[in-house]
């Protein structure tokens, strides 16, 4: 689920919700009992470690699970340690953005209409979704991709949270309506990029993507078949020349987790080569 927000694991909106659990949260439990070898109960330090550690992993689990049931999506019990994972390292010094070259940036009254970037070539981890709802095929998609960056790899090595995550959607021919297939795709981090380690999950394909110019216009909320298709056809509007990039392929970048309400978003127009 996301590249999630600075602050910790907030799946229900923009402000911190019941269940989550912050970076000061997290802190806090390495601060308790500096001083004793044994607490009252006659546990010692270290088991009463394991214990909140434990418990740590039981409430971000419920909580996720708890989201997930909301968009449909089974949260197997599996995904606990890659979720306490991947929320004690959500700190913004911990998360690279994927670079890219600003070209032109189109404004009218002061707001921003859109950037035009190119992205260098790079290679991606992805995985191809199908179900029967976009937010199920990108919730799943991700889960599989926590995975990977949570140590199941040939490196056995955490690999470091890239944002955004990104889904290449397609419409039909009429650009009506999208298509069920997507792509769900993790950029791999610079240090990474030479020799990126091997995904344990054979779904997941390392993909190297060639230089790439897009026209990204930024959305807030949710992201599903309507919202998406909306956004499509502004940007088409927007555009002084959409008929030069791809016409039923497009890219939603998201800067924030999946299950959120108030996502930060944007949607991608690609160039033709």
């Amino acid at each position: 689920m996301e590249a999630m927000e600075a602050g910790g694991c907030r799946m229900g909106g923009a402000g911190p919700a019941a269940g989550a659990i912050t970076l000061e949260d997290l802190a806090g439990l390495a601060e308790e009992s500096p001083d004793s070898a044994y607490h009252s109960n006659g546990s010692s330090l270290e088991e009463d470690a394991e214990r909140m550690e434990d418990e740590e992993q039981e409430r971000l689990l419920t909580y996720w699970q708890s989201v997930g049931r909301g968009h449909q999506v089974d949260v197997p019990r599996d995904m606990a340690e890659p979720i306490q994972q991947l929320t004690r390292n959500n700190s913004p010094q911990e998360r690279q953005t994927i670079p890219f070259t600003l070209i032109q940036r189109k404004e009218k009254l002061g707001d921003l209409l859109y950037e035009k970037r190119q992205y260098g070539k790079a290679k991606w981890a992805c995985i191809k979704m199908k179900e029967k709802q976009y937010e199920q095929s990108i919730c799943l998609g991700f889960m599989k991709l926590m995975r990977y960056i949570c140590e199941q790899n040939s490196s056995g090595l955490y690999l470091g949270i890239t944002i955004p995550i990104v889904t290449i959607v397609h419409t039909n021919e009429s650009q009506s309506e999208m298509t069920q297939s997507v792509t769900v795709a993790y950029y791999l981090p610079e240090v990474l990029q030479d020799e990126p380690p091997h995904p344990f999950d054979s779904d997941i394909i390392i993909e190297e993507w060639p230089s790439t110019i897009v026209y990204s216009r930024s959305f807030r909320g949710i992201t599903n078949e309507d919202s998406i298709m909306r956004e499509i056809n502004l940007l088409a509007e927007i555009l002084e020349s959409p008929e030069l990039c791809l016409q039923d392929t497009f890219i939603i970048a998201g800067y924030t987790n999946p299950a959120a309400a108030n996502r930060h978003n944007e949607i991608w127009f690609l160039q033709r080569p």
